[in-house]
């Protein structure tokens, strides 16, 4: 367990149980980009869920179709497409070849991406995050568990994801615990 994982499960109180691990290959087949370690380890402990009442943690192939990061971050490349056709887009994208993966969303409607960079070290991934009106972005320099870790505990504070969040006391609800 890395030590950003291990920090995770101090703060955010692991599920009771876990869905089987995705078929990491199928999953980066079809997103074609690779899963940072981080991630696939981060999937494996809590599989997708709900994050304190309000993020969604996606995972590749979730039963619960709202939690599939394969379904999710392929409707957020198609509805960015077709926003960025007549809408600014962040600065990280004017580069070619560069794309973003959906790896989380919320209930108000912002988005948590990755930024994949052609030939780049996925476990060194920006975490972008997309304010609900489309128009604000974030940009974090670490790894999704990291960044988890950092909001969970307070020392990152967001301007863009509800004020609310994190809650007080953290807590984690496996996404094939609730109905689609």
């Amino acid at each position: 367990m890395t030590p950003a994982l291990s920090r995770l499960t101090q703060l955010l109180p692991m599920p009771t149980t876990t869905s089987p691990a995705p078929t990491w290959d199928t999953a980066e087949t079809a997103l074609g980009a690779a899963l940072p370690a981080d991630y696939r380890e981060l999937v494996e402990a809590y599989g997708g869920g709900f994050v304190d009442g309000y993020l969604l943690l996606l995972e590749p192939g979730c039963a619960n179709d709202v939690y599939d990061l394969l379904k999710v971050s392929a409707e957020r490349e198609e509805a960015n497409a077709s926003l960025w056709q007549f809408e600014d887009r962040p600065s990280e994208m004017e580069a070619d070849g560069n794309r973003l993966v959906c790896w989380g969303t919320t209930d108000n409607g912002e988005y948590l991406y990755w930024l994949v960079e052609p030939g780049d070290d996925p476990d060194s991934r920006a975490v972008m995050v997309n304010s609900a009106s489309g128009e604000e972005w974030e940009r974090y320099d670490m790894t999704v568990t990291r960044f988890l870790v950092a909001v969970l505990g307070g020392e990152v504070r967001s301007h863009i994801l509800w004020d609310e969040f994190p809650r007080a006391t953290h807590e984690f609800r496996a996404a094939t615990e609730m109905g689609a």
